[in-house]
């Protein structure tokens, strides 16, 4: 078994948020052809990285000497984290930070076949190379210096971690919050096509045409506004339903502007801006067109700056 102080664990955790953090930036970067600053938080650190290198060593300490078995603890410890990482961050915040939905043997999208025995392998490589000199390392530097060190990097990394949890829990918000608008444009839409069809005088609506995107939903509403409008002063039955229809237009110009507002104040915040940057890969499924329009957005904002 290992035997380190808290402060030699914390420095452990740190140095591989760290060495995650260089890999997986290196690793995207190259994949995107251009710097990505990766990860949930802000600062250069992937703490995925630092709580499974964590758990590695926990897992293979019974092992040593017997690489077959570090290889499956490994395999095993490190999926079962990543899984149970995945899913609680898509509970909190809508959204996946990583997916493996288009990998062979997945489960759940959450954690794959390859990942698993890819965690196998670092498990060895880590506890049979890596770490033995950042151990070295740990160990030369005096107990109150590393207790500093280690001080000083908590705090930052708690307030970074803060404030990437808030700018999260936002773009939450504005994801529930526009799928909550589109069901309400989309039964909007339905009540102005019954609206227009009184206007021509039909006996029914239009057949409902499932339009997926909002900015489509957006446009059919202001079409069909503009219909009205024209067909108001003929129609006897349109002059009852003026009211509603004075309505209707209010709560859509209202809805429109405050979702358009929410959208630009994330879009033009520098950190909130660079958390969509800074994962590419992130996807939703209950969200996703929402989740790429903002993406689009936040590209858009990015390159005429």
């Amino acid at each position: 078994m290992y035997h380190y102080t808290l402060s030699q664990w914390l420095f452990f955790f740190y140095f591989y948020c760290f060495f995650g953090w260089c890999f997986e930036s290196t690793y995207v970067s190259i994949c995107q052809k251009k710097l990505v600053n990766r990860g949930f938080i802000r600062g250069p650190f992937l703490p995925l990285y630092g709580s499974g290198a964590i758990m590695m060593l926990l897992v293979s300490s019974p092992m040593k000497g017997n690489l077959v078995g570090i290889y499956i603890a490994g395999c095993i410890g490190a999926t079962v984290l990543e899984y149970v990482t995945g899913v609680v961050m898509e509970a909190l915040f809508k959204v996946r930070y990583w997916d493996y939905s288009h990998k062979k043997l997945n489960f759940q999208g959450q954690i794959c076949l390859e990942s698993t025995l890819c965690w196998g392998l670092l498990t060895i490589l880590m506890t049979q190379f890596i770490h033995k000199p950042v151990e070295h390392i740990a160990m030369l530097i005096p107990h109150k210096v590393l207790l500093l060190v280690v001080a000083v990097i908590s705090l930052y990394f708690i307030a970074d971690f803060v404030t990437s949890f808030q700018v999260a829990m936002d773009l939450r918000d504005i994801l529930v919050k526009a799928e909550q608008a589109k069901q309400e444009l989309e039964r909007m839409q339905k009540r102005l096509d019954v609206l227009i069809a009184v206007a021509n005088d039909e006996r029914e609506a239009k057949k409902e045409k499932r339009l997926e995107r909002r900015e489509e939903l957006v446009g059919t509403i202001e079409e069909a506004f503009a219909q009205l409008r024209e067909a108001l002063p003929a129609s006897e039955l349109l002059k009852e339903k003026r009211e509603e229809i004075l309505e209707l237009r209010d709560r859509f110009i209202g809805n429109k502007r405050v979702g358009e507002e929410k959208e630009q104040s994330f879009i033009h915040n520098f950190i909130k801006r660079n958390m969509l940057k800074g994962n590419p890969t992130m996807t939703s499924h209950k969200f996703h067109d929402t989740l790429e329009e903002l993406k689009k957005s936040a590209s858009e904002y990015r390159r005429k700056r």
